[in-house]
């Protein structure tokens, strides 16, 4: 589990593929200032709000592999760029942000990514089958980062983000036609399930 607040901003520098049979690629990520020392084999850091598997480190980068399922379904793991990193949650650490699973559940295209003043209102269009899930006030994942929706309107949805934000994730590089992993809150999904358990038996 994560929470949606990103450590670093990382930089994938290559994809390697595995040659396995099954096209998994190999990414090579050079972790930035997120601290390395106690990742182990086998730990979890979500990359662009995906939940990835560390099969190896290097000096100040880390090593995942990538399944072509993972590729098909989410955004910028495909090519070298800058990633949002976050270390798995420790059940002592703070939650700031919301429990974030790393399982993406769409991809949203940018709409609008205006200024106003220092901040951004962002607005992004989401699939339409997520957008039952999405709520004014509500929490969603944007690649990996936990935000706050401003305002709903059908499936699409605006966020208001602060200049922290901006300069502390890859956010800020967004533009009107760019595509973003979206992650809908863990309660709305749970919330389903249970109300609609009857009707599925």
């Amino acid at each position: 589990m994560f929470s949606g607040i990103i450590a670093a901003v990382g930089q994938i520098t290559a994809i390697t593929p595995r040659h396995d049979g099954a096209e998994t690629v190999r990414l090579t990520i050079a972790a930035g200032k997120l601290e390395l020392d106690d990742v182990a084999l086998g730990d979890s850091i979500a990359c662009n709000g995906v939940c990835l598997t560390v099969v190896g480190q290097q000096d100040a980068c880390f090593f995942v592999d990538v399944s072509p399922e993972s590729l098909a379904c989410t955004v910028g793991l495909a090519a070298p760029a800058p990633v949002n990193l976050e270390k798995a949650l420790r059940l002592a650490d703070r939650l700031g942000g919301h429990l974030v699973s790393g399982h993406v559940d769409g991809i949203g295209e940018v709409l609008r990514f205006d200024p106003v003043g220092d901040n951004r209102l962002l607005e992004i269009r989401a699939p339409a089958a997520l957008a039952r899930y999405i709520a004014r006030k509500g929490s969603i994942t944007v690649d990996g980062v936990s935000l706050t929706t401003n305002a709903v309107d059908g499936a699409t949805f605006t966020i208001n983000l602060i200049p922290h934000t901006l300069e502390a994730t890859t956010l800020g590089r967004l533009q009107p036609g760019s595509r973003v992993n979206l992650e809908i809150d863990l309660i709305a999904r749970y919330c389903e399930r249970l109300l609609n358990a009857d009707t599925e038996q």
